[in-house]
């Protein structure tokens, strides 16, 4: 006597047509043939984000203490910027929970989206994506891709254990629409273009 499952997955083959049945052919979509940096501040505005043109680390420096002059913790991730808080030190996630600004250098862009791709290895510790107030992102413009194909087409997952997109800061909204920022991690994210 057939059990239930063999009586039913039975049933499946029996109905199943023969033959070949050819995958449907993929269309391609026309893409935004502008210049791709602008197009992705663009993205990135819309997305809640900000960026800024940066010279080089001592004028990151500089523009990361006028943007947040209360900021009484930066961790940094980025070699290129010191913060008051050393992450190799950190060894329980938690102990990023009084971080005022987080920066990070993001291995590259996606100009349709405005969004960065981050890895466990520009973070450091993962937390610091989400539980820092605010976040800098380094990210040199020539690194920008296109759209999500090209990204996906970078990202190298078989090598590295933890990456993510980010896109402008947290946002959430309730069922009456109330926009919230910073709700469930950072209150803003800005990109400086370096």
């Amino acid at each position: 006597m057939k059990s239930t499952k063999e009586y039913i997955l039975d049933s499946i083959r029996a109905a199943r047509p023969g033959g070949e049945h050819p995958y449907p052919a993929i269309p391609v979509f026309p893409k935004n043939q502008g210049p791709i940096l602008d197009e992705f501040k663009r993205s990135l505005e819309e997305a809640g984000g900000s960026w800024r043109e940066v010279k080089d680390a001592a004028h990151a420096s500089l523009l990361i203490n006028e943007m947040f002059p209360q900021a009484k913790v930066i961790c940094s991730a980025a070699s290129e910027i010191s913060g008051n808080k050393d992450i190799t030190s950190v060894s329980d996630p938690h102990g990023l929970d009084d971080v005022d600004v987080g920066v990070a250098r993001a291995q590259f862009g996606v100009s349709e989206t405005g969004m960065v791709w981050l890895r466990e290895e520009d973070l450091k510790v993962n937390a610091l994506g989400v539980l820092s107030q605010h976040l800098v992102i380094l990210l040199d413009p020539s690194r920008i891709v296109r759209d999500m194909y090209e990204a996906y087409a970078q990202i190298r997952l078989d090598r590295d254990n933890y990456g993510c997109f980010m896109m402008g800061p947290s946002a959430t909204a309730d069922i009456g629409a109330v926009m919230v920022r910073g709700a469930q991690g950072a209150r803003s994210l800005t990109v400086f273009f370096m």
